[in-house]
């Protein structure tokens, strides 16, 4: 699918039409905010403009100033929850040296994330349908992160030799099912319980 003008622009990961007063990016995140609630309630095919106005207390011509269609901000909506997540972990990691440990606290930092915000997971999972297009995007940016961060763990001699590709589709499925987990089959297991066992899976494996 091609993006239309006023998408993200992929190379920068921000959005290309940007309001350029305090007042214009306030609304435009009003929109994006009650599209989040909206769509992550409905579903994208009963979402609708109006719903989305409606919800954010503006009228609904406003929207077309920010957004041509309800894909492209359900599409803006996918890339944003990229941009957070990954700067949530990239928080969350900081001074962390070890990657194992690396692994804990970005896991643990994700599911916080998710738990808190269940719409923008939901909208996430629903792009591999809506918009294919943002939904590769969302999980290449996460995908290459995660193999130059392998690689270096591996040089470091911090985990064991092993394909930095796999492994970081592994993970990612790791974290992903958990997410799903909390959101979708609403478990009432602790955070810090997932990320525990987790942990130990990732770190010791399923061998006795």
């Amino acid at each position: 699918m091609n993006r239309p003008i006023g998408k993200t622009d992929a190379s920068q990961k921000t959005p290309v039409n940007q309001p350029k007063t305090a007042r214009g990016e306030a609304t435009r995140k009003a929109i994006l905010g009650a599209a989040e609630r909206v769509i992550g309630a409905k579903g994208y095919s009963d979402a609708s403009i109006g719903h989305i106005t409606s919800e954010a207390g503006v009228a609904q011509g406003t929207f077309y100033i920010y957004f041509k269609t309800k894909e492209e901000v359900f599409s803006e909506l996918v890339l944003e929850m990229g941009r957070l997540v990954r700067h949530t972990i990239s928080e969350a990691t900081l001074g962390i040296e070890n990657r194992l440990e690396a692994e804990k606290a970005g896991l643990r930092a994700f599911l916080e994330f998710v738990k808190a915000h269940p719409d923008l997971y939901r909208i996430v999972q629903e792009a591999l349908f809506v918009d294919p297009d943002a939904y590769r995007e969302y999980y290449g940016a996460f995908a290459d992160g995660y193999r130059t961060g392998l690689t270096e763990a591996e040089a470091a001699g911090q985990i064991s030799i092993g394909d930095p590709d796999t492994r970081a589709w592994a993970l990612m499925g790791i974290a992903r099912a958990l997410g799903e987990q909390l959101v979708v089959f609403n478990s009432e297991t602790p955070i810090s319980e997932l990320v525990a066992s987790a942990y130990d899976l990732i770190e010791n494996g399923i061998k006795p």
